[in-house]
């Protein structure tokens, strides 16, 4: 599985656990909301970790570009982990109506942020990469 196959199959999952969790806190069903809601945050965390510590430097370094698309992807991290932060600010405190209002915005942000990673990014990745690419998803955590 190339990188564009592996971190777009991540993506889906990361959003389908998200939805997931506002689904429950539309319900106000609060214990599986923190429970879905922390998967999901562990998710997007994960992905981002795959990121910025794997393939961000391999790229980087394989292809000199060190403030390039890569530096924008962090910089949207950088925003989305202190989104998903205040999000679960907000149903710590069962705040059904912060947090879903948030909720859009972050989706928006999210949705915005995968496409430019699967139509530019990743291709990128897997055609510098060539055949290594496999072996750099094995490495992923």
């Amino acid at each position: 599985m190339n990188i564009s196959e592996f971190m777009a199959d991540h993506h889906r999952a990361c959003d389908d656990e998200y939805v997931k969790a506002e689904g429950l806190v539309v319900d106000q069903n609060w214990v599986e909301a923190n429970t879905s809601f922390a998967n999901a945050y562990a998710d997007f965390n994960l992905h981002f970790k795959r990121e910025e510590e794997t393939l961000f430097p391999a790229f980087e370094e394989k292809t000199g570009m060190a403030g390039g698309p890569t530096q924008v992807m962090r910089s949207e991290h950088v925003r989305m982990r202190a989104t998903l932060d205040e999000l679960k600010n907000h149903l710590e405190a069962q705040d059904k109506d912060k947090f879903l209002g948030l909720s859009e915005s972050f989706m928006i942000l999210v949705q915005q942020h995968n496409m430019k990673e699967e139509q530019m990014l990743y291709s990128m990745m897997d055609k510098v990469f060539g055949a290594e690419s496999e072996n750099l998803v094995k490495q992923l955590p």
